[in-house]
């Protein structure tokens, strides 16, 4: 798989994910320390994060990292 599908799905999961816990891209953005323009880069998937960016990002939806890279999309509301 293309790394470009990789990211893009990745963005879609975790986008997913903060759009079910009711967080907007700024609060989760506040909540790790990161702005907003970051956050829209990941779900947008512009950017390839770092291990690290993505246990912030799970940490700051209070969810695991497995979570994330286990995310089934067609769960989507």
């Amino acid at each position: 798989m293309k790394k470009e599908v990789l990211l893009k799905n990745l963005g879609e999961k975790i986008r997913a994910i903060r759009k079910e816990a009711g967080v907007s891209q700024a609060q989760l953005a506040h909540s790790i320390g990161k702005d907003q323009q970051s956050i829209q880069r990941l779900e947008a998937g512009n950017i390839n994060p770092s291990y690290v960016y993505l246990q912030e990002i799970a940490e700051g939806l209070n969810v695991t990292l497995i979570d994330i890279l286990t995310k089934n999309l067609s769960d989507k509301t």
